[in-house]
């Protein structure tokens, strides 16, 4: 049966990893986020979904993706479809914000982003984002979350 209205819920916002990510209740089998990406601001480590399948509508500003190896920056009205198992990563390398509508498929990985996203109502949710332990754990834990980081060789620590 169709479902007919869904009550309207208050959506709670966290930073994650520097980017400000308001997860929204769906009825279907995906996730929705709306974020906001800080000029200069760059984008999780190079990963793969196994399971999701990931969307993304610019909907202000400008965003630069790299899927499988090849660089495309991406503005206000268009989309990236990211199919499973597509090594990618993303990072605003504009002064100004970039705004964007985010869909995984099917539904799950809210969970990443409630796991490891500071509230950003908290005074210094940015700077706790970007903290060394978290990112830490991210690296460790990703997993879990059917995300698989794919270091460049050389990128990681002396």
């Amino acid at each position: 049966m169709r479902q007919k209205s869904h009550e309207m819920t208050i959506n709670t916002s966290f930073i994650v990893m520097g980017h400000e990510v308001t997860p929204f209740s769906t009825s279907g089998d995906y996730d929705l986020a709306l974020g906001v990406t800080p000029g200069g601001m760059p984008g999780p480590p190079p990963h793969t979904h196994q399971t999701y399948n990931e969307v993304f509508l610019i909907t202000e500003g400008e965003m630069e993706f790299v899927l499988d190896g090849k660089a495309r920056k991406v503005a206000a009205g268009e989309i990236v479809d990211i199919p499973s198992g597509c090594l990618h990563t993303f990072a605003n390398r504009e002064n100004a914000p970039c705004k964007w509508i985010n869909i995984h498929s099917p539904k799950g990985f809210r969970a990443f982003f409630e796991t490891f996203g500071v509230l950003a109502s908290e005074e210094d949710a940015l700077e706790q984002s970007l903290s060394p332990g978290l990112i830490e754990g991210v690296l460790e834990r990703a997993g879990e979350f059917d995300m698989q980081i794919k270091i460049p060789e050389g990128a990681g620590p002396a």
